[in-house]
């Protein structure tokens, strides 16, 4: 069956140290919070949405993620790679329209919605209203927050880099993009020329890491470099990231006082 909606591919290879003890014995993303687990939190948005061709990219502890009507594929090296090298497990999935999403997050479903009605080739969901967000899991935003910084077009030009500099950070990259048409022949050209040179021992995506080791907005930044358009799909918080055993507290701690709303709505991500 074919709705026309984009693929899913959801990045759930990690592991999770930073959640430990949560993740002692579950990959990072069956990580239960607010009575479900991170993937089914996801999965139910995307089938309320009627999208029916969902890959996960698994990786730690595999076979522990097994819903059913969905299709898998296993980064075996996912100890020594990073979120890039877990996309390019399921690069048979790359094509026509691409949805991409980080397996430790959870969002609304209107986010979703708004990720759809974008009709650029590359596409990738900006929170506006991050600072916020940031301030309440650390006291210095600064020391997470990455450089988002946009042109007059909303197209993006700086993304991924360490900055010390609230004026470079226009939004913040959530981990979730959709990629279609140009844009996805463009990104697997990219990707095959970067790993190719890397063979030589150059990454070009990064030059402290291995090319196995490179950030997903490592990649971003290149193909921006490389002359390529990301437009920044702009949301207003709706969506939260479980990286941390400090996030799962916060969390905890928002929902009991009533404050989780102020970024998160449990409410809306699906309509059951």
């Amino acid at each position: 069956m074919n709705n026309n909606k984009p693929k899913v591919i959801i990045l759930a290879a990690g592991e999770g140290k930073r959640l430990h003890p949560l993740t002692l014995d579950n990959p990072k993303c069956l990580t239960e919070i607010f009575g479900k687990k991170l993937l089914e939190w996801q999965l139910d948005v995307f089938r309320e949405l009627q999208f029916d061709d969902i890959s996960i990219v698994r990786g730690f502890q595999a076979e522990k993620i097994n819903f059913p009507n969905l299709n898998y594929y296993n980064n075996d090296n996912f100890h020594s790679t990073n979120m890039l090298e877990t996309l390019f497990c399921a690069r048979e999935k790359l094509q026509d329209s691409v949805i991409v999403v980080y397996g430790d997050i959870i969002f609304e479903k209107k986010i979703i919605q708004k990720l759809l009605e974008s009709t650029d080739d590359l596409a990738v969901v900006v929170d506006k209203k991050w600072e916020n967000y940031w301030r309440a899991r650390f006291s210095n935003p600064l020391d997470d927050a990455e450089s988002l910084i946009v042109d007059k077009n909303d197209f993006i030009t700086n993304i991924g880099q360490k900055t010390t500099n609230l004026d470079h950070i226009q939004g913040q990259f959530i981990g979730l993009m959709k990629f279609q048409n140009h844009g996805l022949k463009f990104l697997i050209e990219c990707y095959d020329k970067v790993k190719n040179i890397a063979k030589d021992g150059r990454n070009l995506l990064n030059p402290k890491l291995s090319f196995e080791k490179s950030y997903m907005t490592d990649f971003l930044q290149f193909l921006i470099t490389d002359g390529a358009k990301l437009k920044a799909v702009y949301i207003d918080n709706g969506w939260l990231e479980l990286d941390s055993i400090e996030d799962y507290r916060i969390y905890q701690d928002l929902q009991k006082t009533g404050s989780l709303s102020n970024f998160f709505e449990l409410s809306n991500t699906t309509d059951k």
